[in-house]
């Protein structure tokens, strides 16, 4: 199949184009490339540089399926840059499907978050027929972006939704500001695995090459089996209290570790149910302990964190940038005019 992926490089791009390419499909990915070059050559690929906010009907003509995983991705990034947000994350994502469907693309695939369930009773494991409850804005423009794209499925135009675990683990556009990540890197490096207030929050996990498995199965589903609906991805194994996660992980990291609580309590807090897409026959096959020893045996390789490991660090550097070069061009150059 031919395969357009937005967002291609970032942290879920750039392991699902590869497993892609080794499924035998031919991708066109599109992204800014704002963390680097994370997609190595390949002969069925095809890599440019685009922004979602102005995508056109001839850069998805030919495609026969879209995935549009661009997205400004964490809650602290969507706060700083909320119309920014609600921008690429909703707006673009909505246009991008209308235009897939104009253009003759058969399949979309919108991976979306479980984030947006919110803030729920402990005792409840929340399905996809409960009612929403976003708390940030970037939990607020996957509702809308959901709502954006789900009306325009039909016979011809296959639409399928995906609320995504908290995904985690190693991949090429690496990430220190999500759970496990965050509290692998503190465990292996300085014996101090960093917590958010106050560790009794439920979250589901979800390996980031289960993530991308999860969207190339629905590639390939019966569309009267997935049209027009809304899949959770992850696994009854994979959901933790955050405390006994950080558990997990010291156990899993070679060497004495104390857990050191930060920030405000984090009042977000969700358990999932993920029938529905096993039902399908889709699950997951990894668990918070892979992750976690992929990420030290990476590390031990030489894998440090710096401001492109955390997103709105990176962010806040490229707009910095952006403001000293502007303040200092003239005549249309620096040296070189």
């Amino acid at each position: 199949m031919k395969v357009t992926v937005t967002g291609a490089g970032g942290y879920i791009g750039s392991v699902l184009v590869p497993m892609l390419l080794e499924a035998g499909h031919e991708v066109t990915a599109l992204d800014r490339f704002f963390f680097g070059e994370t997609l190595a050559e390949h002969p069925r690929l095809t890599r440019r540089r685009h922004d979602s906010r102005f995508t056109t009907l001839g850069d998805l003509e030919g495609a026969e399926a879209l995935i549009d995983l661009v997205a400004i991705s964490n809650d602290p990034s969507g706060e700083e840059f909320r119309n920014e947000t609600l921008a690429i994350n909703w707006r673009a994502r909505s246009s991008n499907a209308a235009l897939a469907k104009e253009a003759g693309v058969r399949r979309y695939v919108l991976p979306s978050s479980c984030s947006i369930y919110g803030f729920q009773d402990q005792e409840t494991v929340v399905d996809e027929t409960w009612p929403t409850n976003p708390l940030t804005t970037y939990a607020v423009a996957n509702e809308k972006a959901e709502a954006g794209v789900l009306g325009l499925a039909d016979a011809r135009f296959t639409v399928v939704v995906l609320r995504q675990a908290t995904v985690s683990d190693l991949s090429p556009r690496m990430r220190f500001d999500l759970a496990i990540n965050g509290m692998t890197f503190g465990a292996y490096r300085t014996g101090t695995l960093p917590l958010m207030r106050d560790g009794s929050q439920w979250r589901p996990m979800v390996h980031v090459k289960d993530t991308a498995a999860a969207q190339i199965f629905m590639l390939d589903a019966a569309p009267e089996a997935v049209n027009g609906q809304i899949f959770n991805v992850g696994s009854a194994e994979n959901v933790y209290q955050l405390g006994p996660l950080a558990e997990i992980v010291a156990a899993e990291v070679p060497r004495e570790v104390a857990v050191e609580f930060y920030g405000e309590v984090d009042h977000r807090s969700y358990r999932v149910d993920f029938g529905k897409i096993e039902a399908l026959g889709w699950k997951a096959t990894r668990t918070a302990e892979d992750g976690v020893r992929e990420i030290c045996a990476a590390m031990d390789g030489g894998l440090e964190k710096d401001e492109r490991t955390i997103t709105l660090a990176w962010y806040r550097r490229l707009e910095a940038l952006r403001a000293e070069i502007a303040a200092l061009e003239l005549h249309g150059g620096m040296l070189r005019l």
